[in-house]
């Protein structure tokens, strides 16, 4: 796979970025394609190493040394079909998956790994670029109807792939776009919401119908749906946002990270003008929570013009290197600099917020915080001591609480009638996606919980056989080792 020898010719090259202070100018994203021969080059890096791990550490099972092969001998069509026999959605996934295949490429042993994620989003582009990816309808339809609820990745992922099988399906989105986190959760900087209008256009144009600002359980009855539809699939994501029960957390300048942003791209949309969002501007900063919606948060306050950023991580600080009880291919958690981090704003960890301190009119003014230390004791939960002496107080104008979430909105799981897990997830078996009701599956987030647009359109792409072979006694959807590759 590759050169040969391509491990020892060539280095890890990654796109650059534009300079932050052009950058922090607008919303659009900002890397810089490298020219053909560069991703020539990385596809050359990909080793014969035999095994390749690369398979197991992505969720979708991408051919990984495959398509870099064929990137490097220059033949493109055939990588895009390569990587499109797994991954519906190579666009979303090439600019937002934190690549768990690269922490388990071979080469990453003692070398940086091959650069996958930016040969796939090269890739995908390269095929939009050329004209290659179009619809293809069904060339069948069966008479079953499938309902989708949610078109976040699971749900997208989930439609596309049953309506390849020939059913009917539509997909309900509450939200006046589709896309769910995708487009409202996500800011332009790192995806273009154009990207995905794209491809949903080609999904219309395949057959799949989307009906917006369509509440199931609110504005349409879940009666309507169960009387419509075969079958139904629950892509609604985990949605219930994880808060912070401390003195002061109803003080004006406290917000969930998620309606910061989906007021953002809202504005960015050209659907609300600045007024309305959560202005960051001229305000000091501080950010509790350091996953990426907290990055997000960072770079999005930036371009508003924050006075200052701040952010704060009640883990202890990573390893800049890949800790010793993480050995490879695991995921390790080690310390993640990302492109926001560079944009401005200063990093605590092992801090716990105590209280939100307000002025008299109920507006937040600052907060208090301590210092913390994670107690560790085989077979037990770890411990959070707080340690003495350790308080501080802080001014800032504005909180945004970046904390994750708790799991998926109980409404529809009552409304149908299925059982939730301890998590409060849909419960649906991870064997087939079935929940207790016949005819009713559940993937992505809303199943499993907060998790990777990776393993979302996985769960999308595996609960659409089920469903299938639910419908029709058998599917030859493709399941996560098949290796058939259709069009693109």
């Amino acid at each position: 796979m590759g050169k040969i020898t391509g491990f020892l010719e060539y280095e890890r090259v990654d796109e650059p970025y534009i300079a932050v202070e052009k950058r922090l100018e607008n919303y659009k994203e900002f890397t810089i394609p490298l020219e053909e021969k560069k991703l020539k080059d990385q596809g050359a890096r990909c080793m014969d190493c035999g095994i390749p791990f690369c398979h197991s550490g992505c969720p979708l099972g991408n051919l990984i040394p495959d398509f870099n092969d064929k990137v490097y001998k220059g033949r493109w069509k055939e990588a895009a079909q390569i990587l499109h026999s797994t991954n519906n959605f190579p666009e979303f996934t090439g600019r937002l998956c934190p690549a768990p295949c690269e922490e388990a490429c071979v080469l990453g042993i003692n070398e940086d790994p091959v650069s996958i994620e930016n040969i796939e989003k090269n890739i995908v582009e390269k095929a939009f670029e050329e004209g290659w990816i179009t619809a293809h309808p069904p060339k069948t339809r069966t008479d079953k109807k499938v309902a989708i609820i949610g078109s976040g990745p699971a749900g997208l992922a989930a439609a596309q792939q049953l309506n390849r099988a020939g059913h009917l399906v539509t997909v309900f989105e509450r939200d006046a776009k589709v896309g769910g986190l995708l487009r409202y959760g996500i800011p332009d900087f790192k995806l273009e919401k154009h990207i995905i209008d794209r491809r949903i256009a080609i999904l219309e144009e395949e057959g799949i119908m989307f009906t917006t600002n369509a509440h199931v359980g609110k504005n349409i009855s879940i009666e309507t749906i169960k009387a419509d539809f075969d079958a139904v699939v629950l892509c609604g994501g985990a949605t219930e946002r994880r808060g912070i029960p401390i003195k002061g957390n109803h003080l004006k300048g406290v917000h969930q990270a998620m309606d910061f942003l989906k007021l953002n791209n809202q504005y960015v949309d050209g659907l609300i003008d600045f007024k309305s969002v959560l202005s960051a501007k001229d305000k000091n900063v501080i950010v509790i929570g350091g996953g990426d919606t907290g990055s997000d948060c960072i770079g999005t306050s930036n371009r508003h013009g924050a006075k200052s950023v701040t952010n704060f991580e009640i883990l202890s600080k990573p390893s800049v290197g890949r800790p010793a009880h993480q050995p490879w291919p695991y995921w390790p958690m080690k310390l993640k600099t990302t492109s926001s981090h560079q944009e401005g704003v200063e990093r605590f960890f092992s801090i716990s917020t105590k209280e939100f301190l307000g002025d008299k009119n109920g507006n937040l003014i600052g907060l208090k915080t301590a210092e913390v230390e994670w107690i560790f004791k085989e077979g037990q939960r770890p411990e959070l001591k707080e340690l003495p002496n350790s308080e501080k107080t802080w001014n800032c104008d504005m909180v945004l609480l970046a904390l994750g979430f708790t799991g998926s909105e109980k409404t529809l799981a009552d409304q149908f009638g299925l059982e939730m897990d301890f998590r409060t997830n849909i419960k649906a078996s991870a064997k087939d996606y079935a929940t207790n009701v016949p005819g009713i599956f559940s993937a992505g987030d809303m199943r499993r919980g907060q998790s990777l647009i990776v393993w979302a359109i996985s769960e999308g792409r595996q609960a659409a056989h089920h469903v299938d072979k639910y419908l029709m006694g058998a599917s030859n959807l493709p399941l996560k080792d098949d290796n058939d590759l259709p069009r693109i």
